[in-house]
């Protein structure tokens, strides 16, 4: 057993794909599931998921080893607060989020001395949520990535976290917090608030174009709108806590998106084909195929 006691405290997709794959690999002796939504709790239970189910956030964590937080950034303090003083001495507490220099600000304060934060960030997910929506593979050839908040830190913590994402079956890679969220506002970030927008463009067209836009759609734009479908209170906590860089990567796409404007604008097939073809030789090398990679999945 890697761990005697495992809290997850969030069980949408992310937390109950954990809690399947640490039941099948038996990563731990007890695992407790924690969630503020009673709703949510009862599908635990219907689903087995957990072998203790619980709101009491604060009671969750009182003999956790290992705790893993899978709700929104934007309620980290809130959590934070609430966990502080049930923590027991020694233990290990991470995060799922797609965002790390936020994450560790919201957090970090609250912990006691005697307990390791280590956060981390699976790349996995897909635009499906809920306890229902988990599956055990979900991390399977992903990858992992923590970012420890003290920089080039090899604690026994983190080696423990790292371990405890080999076991699920991800890849594991080491950042630091503001590169991790320079790396994901344009890989991840970008994408999502471009597809919103488009998806919420689409929305507002008149009825008549908008049934047609449904009907014609091609697999762009079904890929844009499956995307768009994810959660809109996590995907807002990621925009805002990690503005910086999503502005960044967003200013720089308007300056190229206003030189294609001018490029069609203007009939400047020489200066449109260029710029097309200079993107299309790195998406050729990010579609390679991979054993390690499925890029069927949406990445959150």
């Amino acid at each position: 057993m890697m761990f005697k006691t495992i809290t997850i405290i969030g069980f949408g997709l992310i937390g109950s794909s954990l809690a399947r794959k640490i039941n099948d690999e038996s990563l731990c002796e007890k695992l407790v599931c924690a969630d503020v939504s009673h709703t949510v709790c009862d599908q635990v239970l219907e689903l087995n998921l957990a072998d203790e189910v619980t709101t009491d956030i604060g009671k969750s964590v009182e003999d956790a080893d290992l705790v893993i937080i899978a709700v929104p950034v934007g309620v980290y303090e809130e959590i934070g607060e609430v966990i502080s003083g049930s923590l027991k001495s020694g233990a290990i507490i991470t995060d799922v989020g797609s965002v790390k220099e936020q994450a560790i600000k919201r957090l970090q304060p609250y912990l006691p001395a005697d307990v390791s934060f280590v956060p981390s960030h699976p790349i996995a997910g897909t635009e499906k949520s809920g306890p229902e929506a988990g599956f055990a593979n979900l991390f399977e050839g992903r990858w992992a990535i923590i970012t420890p908040i003290d920089e080039g830190e090899d604690s026994d913590a983190v080696q423990k976290v790292a371990s405890f994402w080999e076991s699920c079956g991800a890849m594991v890679e080491m950042m630091t917090p503001k590169h991790h969220d320079r790396v994901l506002g344009i890989t991840s970030h970008l994408p999502h608030l471009i597809a919103f927008s488009i998806v919420g463009t689409a929305n507002d067209l008149e009825e008549d174009i908008k049934s047609e836009v449904i009907k014609y759609s091609a697999g762009g734009f079904r890929d844009f709108t499956r995307i768009a479908a994810g959660d809109p209170t996590m995907w807002r906590d990621i925009f805002l806590n990690n503005k910086e860089a999503v502005l960044d990567v967003l200013q720089r796409f308007n300056e190229d998106l206003t030189e294609l404007q001018k490029a069609i604008r203007r009939d400047e097939g020489d200066k449109l084909l260029t710029f097309l073809v200079r993107p299309r030789k790195y998406a050729k090398l990010l579609l390679m195929p991979s054993k390690k990679s499925r890029l069927n999945q949406i990445v959150v």
